[in-house]
């Protein structure tokens, strides 16, 4: 894939079943995100760092949230994406892009594989970094336990994790409950919050337990079976 690729401009059928068609049909969700149109290459650093940090995703900028065409006028949008890849995300984010004419409107499809330099950071303001995961249709701050995990996945010789009577507790705590906070957990097993959050990490690492958005704040739970 090179570094920026506009791709070339594809003219579908009138109809339902076009490409296009059937991506918006689908509505929004962990891998799509529509756009209207856009303003602010910061605003969208935020959703190509999100689709970086999780599975990768397409967004399809000149839809709007209805999933109705309008459309892009000229090459701006593909720049202000082109500069928020490259500007406003650290590491850079490279990403795939194509033209499709569906009844006469032209919708730009920017397409961004999963990340391999996990985490990805978003510059919000002047010397402000955050990173961001996808969850459903929504673009969440990472926590610092996801940073942790990522951390966690740069040792190329793995690590190591003590079975303590803390991660006992919390196991067997996990058998009878389907999940746990953060707060609880530092609560139950007296612990800091950050040596809570590091073990929350190592657990995530192993694939023992999973992290889970809920209610507007993070939970965990033993890990299901894929």
């Amino acid at each position: 894939m090179s570094k920026y690729h506009t791709g070339t401009v594809n003219v579908l059928p009138k109809g339902p079943n076009s490409y296009i068609n059937r991506l918006i049909h689908a509505g929004e969700h962990q891998q799509l995100d529509f756009k209207f149109e856009i303003s602010d290459s910061r605003k969208i650093a935020k959703t190509l760092v999100a689709f970086s940090n999780t599975d990768g995703g397409t967004l399809l900028i000149g839809v709007k949230d209805n999933g109705k065409i309008s459309g892009v006028r000229s090459d701006e949008e593909f720049y202000m994406v082109q500069a928020a890849a490259g500007m406003y995300c650290k590491p850079e984010i490279f990403f795939e892009s194509k033209r499709w004419v569906v009844d006469g409107k032209t919708v730009l499809e920017v397409i961004i594989p999963k990340g391999t330099a996990c985490p990805y950071f978003a510059q919000t303001e002047p010397n402000k970094w955050l990173a961001y995961i996808r969850v459903k249709d929504e673009n969440i701050l990472a926590s610092r336990i996801h940073l942790k995990v990522w951390k966690n996945r740069t040792h190329n010789s793995g690590i190591l994790m003590e079975y303590s009577d803390k991660v006992k507790k919390l196991m067997e705590y996990l058998e009878f409950n389907r999940s746990i906070s953060i707060s609880k957990f530092c609560r139950t097993a007296f612990l800091p919050k950050s040596a809570a959050e590091n073990i929350l990490a190592d657990l995530i690492y192993f694939g023992l337990i999973e992290v889970v958005y809920e209610g507007s704040r993070f939970i965990y739970s033993l890990k299901t079976e894929d």
